[in-house]
């Protein structure tokens, strides 16, 4: 089972930026395809980015063109640079599996998540 710890979070005014990293335990992280979830207060938990373990990307609409993901499997670490935040960007962020069909962003967690970081977007 891998386990998953989010950081990078925090208070940011709209425009701004943030990089939040993934790391991973776990020797097999470098097979799968992981992604970026994030769940605002009174939503429902949402894919926003995905890679595969080739380093190939996808985006939901509504980050495209601002958030980028990558990810290093010898550091068994995921990142996401957040650039020109809005306010609706605020929630909290947590990475965990996706399928690994990137064609259209599919969750695939696994059952265990980790505490999230907490992304505010605000004046």
């Amino acid at each position: 089972q891998v386990q998953l710890v989010e950081s990078g979070g925090g208070l940011v005014q709209p425009g701004g930026s943030l990089r939040l990293s993934c790391a991973a335990s776990g020797s097999i992280f470098s097979i799968y395809a992981m992604g970026w979830y994030r769940q605002a207060p009174g939503k429902q938990r949402e894919l926003v980015a995905g890679i595969n373990s080739g380093g190939t990307t996808n985006y939901a609409d509504s980050v495209k063109g601002r958030f980028t993901i990558s990810r290093d499997n010898a550091k068994n670490t995921m990142y996401l640079q957040m650039n020109s935040l809005k306010p609706e960007d605020t929630a909290v962020y947590y990475c965990n599996r996706i399928n690994s069909r990137l064609a259209v962003l599919l969750p695939f967690p696994f059952a265990s998540w980790g505490q999230g970081t907490q992304v505010t977007v605000s004046s």
